[in-house]
């Protein structure tokens, strides 16, 4: 339609260009005519002038003779006035007479003619008056009696005459010239006129043609504004339709992982568990393997809980300044044993590389990931690369990566010369239980694993890699612009004590809390416990003497929180310490512990419980 209009367009455009054509040139040639008439006039003008002065000439000729004859027969010598003012003014006359009549070749001659003449008539004029004055009057009448002067002035009457007719004939040329000019003038005007309305009606058609097309345009436009819309409508309910599929995939593979990998590990809990209870009723005590298995396959089950939180980045994280270099070379001889012989491992490792803030804890167990995929993709052995910078992502980067936002970070990344992966498989890398391991070689959330932990710290994780040539993995953590000091890990064994104190635990599964209270009590503490926020606050004011507050915070009611709160209004040095298996927000806020906050997630260990009571207690 666009096209349409466009043609449309130009094709009005040629008659209109045509009409401002001949439009102008009507005014050229008007303009033509004017200047022609103009000078037509100027020429009657100077036909005109050259007309008196001729005129004028023949009188002051005719003056000179006068006053020849007045003198002659009165000797008065004021009668040679005429003649003195025809002697004066006729040279300069003449001159005139001849610089007008230069373009014409003919009126040159004859004004030559008449000018041998006049001087040819002044000198006969002239010697009768000398014989006059000196006495000889007889002679200077027979002078005048005689042809001479009438031949002379003859002459000079006739030349006069010629010019003037001649004159008159060219003068009469140019005032018809001029009344044709005024009719072509007058013609000229009529077809502007003409042109000008011509052009107008033109313009008032073109125009009425040309609106009549936009609003032919603007009602298609319309139409297919409205269809595009529907078109857009349906699509955007299309790809909503996509993604909705899409989220259902997403969780159908996800549900199908976590059951696949729960069903597994409660196969192998309810089978041993069931093979313990049929020895035990046999009497029968080699029951240790199959405990060890169901507590294996438990550990095994908790550790995909925690990796299902760090990938939906909701695992409590405790983040304190790293020096990345630092932590790296203490992770050299735990990569070495974890790799084996077959891989080399190296470090590249910036200087003044710049501090960050992330969990210590987690960061190595991400580079440990990556290591041991790394090591996955060599299985005939390989280099391995750590490498260590300060990176700037600029703005440009930020906006081909909606989730990044643009400054300084530290980089650490790790390079295998592996099989790699070809780019469907690394679009999908970070996706859990995503793997193409073969079975029981992998789980598919330790990628996923690393993405959550380091975009819950604020971080960009990226994937290079080709076929054949090995792939890098990018971590990038936000650069720390606190004060630069790096907490120190502490390290050592826990210094074995009996225990000696009272603690309060708070719980409200019953079965969770009887299985927490027989770990404490199998620990030596002494125990009290409550199943509830009221329940809890009667029994530490019933029992001064309780050291810890160990509390579930997620519970109906009042939370573990708030229940600490109240606890500590009476009992300010009361010790507290926290568990839960999902934090909602209680002593985690944007994925990090609340400072001050004691913390041991679900599930745990006897032996991981054991350290983190004494932690708490011996600080």
């Amino acid at each position: 339609m666009i096209a349409r209009l466009r043609r449309a367009l130009r094709a009005q455009l040629i008659p209109l260009i045509a009409g401002f054509a001949v439009l102008a040139a009507i005014v050229a040639a008007r303009s033509l005519l004017i200047e022609s008439q103009r000078q037509d006039n100027v020429a009657v003008r100077q036909a005109f002038e050259f007309e008196r002065r001729i005129v004028g000439v023949l009188g002051l000729a005719q003056d000179a003779e006068t006053g020849q004859r007045g003198y002659l027969l009165t000797g008065e010598k004021s009668y040679l006035a005429p003649y003195t003012g025809a002697v004066q003014g006729l040279p300069k006359e003449l001159e005139t007479v001849r610089e007008a009549a230069q373009a014409n070749p003919v009126r040159v001659a004859q004004i030559d003619s008449l000018t041998a003449a006049i001087r040819e008539k002044l000198a006969e004029i002239e010697e009768t008056i000398r014989l006059y004055d000196a006495g000889n009057a007889a002679a200077a009448l027979d002078l005048v009696r005689s042809d001479r002067g009438k031949v002379l002035m003859d002459t000079i009457r006739r030349t006069v005459a010629d010019i003037r007719r001649d004159e008159n004939a060219l003068l009469q040329q140019r005032l018809a010239n001029a009344e044709d000019m005024d009719d072509w003038m007058r013609l000229v005007s009529i077809l502007a006129l003409v042109a000008v309305f011509a052009m107008a009606a033109f313009g008032i058609w073109s125009a009425r043609r040309r609106l009549e097309d936009l609003v032919s345009a603007h009602t298609l436009l319309s139409e297919t504004n409205t269809s595009l819309q529907k078109e857009i409508s349906t699509r955007q309910s299309a790809e909503a339709q996509i993604r909705q599929m899409q989220k259902m995939e997403a969780i159908g593979q996800l549900t199908g992982g976590i059951a696949h990998d729960f069903n597994n590990m409660l196969a192998v809990i309810m089978s041993a568990m069931n093979l313990v209870q049929r020895k035990l009723k046999r009497g029968e005590t080699d029951i240790e393997k199959f405990v060890e298995a169901a507590t294996d396959a438990a550990s095994r089950a908790a550790n995909l809980t925690a990796r299902l939180l760090a990938f939906s980045r909701q695992q409590p994280l405790a983040p304190q300044v790293i020096d990345a270099n630092r932590l790296v070379t203490g992770m050299s001889d735990l990569l070495r044993r974890t790799l084996g012989e077959p891989i080399q491992i190296e470090t590249v490792l910036a200087g003044g590389l710049w501090r960050t803030f992330a969990d210590t804890s987690q960061l190595e167990n991400a580079i440990l990931n990556l290591a041991v995929n790394a090591r996955d993709a060599m299985p005939d052995g390989g280099r391995l690369t750590i490498e260590t910078a300060n990176c700037h992502l600029d703005e440009r980067y930020s906006e081909q990566h909606a989730e990044v936002p643009a400054g300084q970070y530290v980089l650490v990344a790790v390079t295998d010369t592996g099989t790699g992966m070809p780019p469907e498989v690394a679009e999908r890398a970070f996706d859990p239980f995503f793997t193409t391991k073969e079975v029981s070689k992998g789980t598919g959330l330790g990628l996923s694993q690393v993405f959550g932990f380091v975009k819950q710290s604020g971080g960009h994780v990226k994937i290079y890699s080709e076929p054949g040539e090995g792939t890098t993995i990018k971590v990038y953590l936000p650069r720390y612009f606190g004060e630069e000091r790096v907490q120190e890990q502490a390290k050592g064994s826990a210094v074995v004590k009996t225990p000696t104190e009272l603690v309060l635990v708070v719980e409200d599964d019953e079965r969770v809390r009887a299985g927490t209270v027989a770990a404490l009590r199998d620990l030596g503490y002494t125990v009290i416990h409550a199943g509830g926020a009221g329940e809890a606050l009667s029994m530490l004011a019933n029992n001064p003497g309780t050291a810890l507050l160990f509390t579930d915070v997620i519970m109906p009611g009042t939370n573990g929180r708030k229940l600490a709160e109240l606890a500590r209004q009476s009992r300010p040095d009361l010790k507290v310490l926290f568990t839960t298996g999902f934090t909602k927000n209680a002593v985690v806020h944007n994925g990090v512990l609340d400072h001050g906050v004691d913390f041991i997630a679900k599930p745990f260990s006897i032996d991981q419980l054991a350290l983190k009571i004494r932690e708490v207690l011996d600080r």
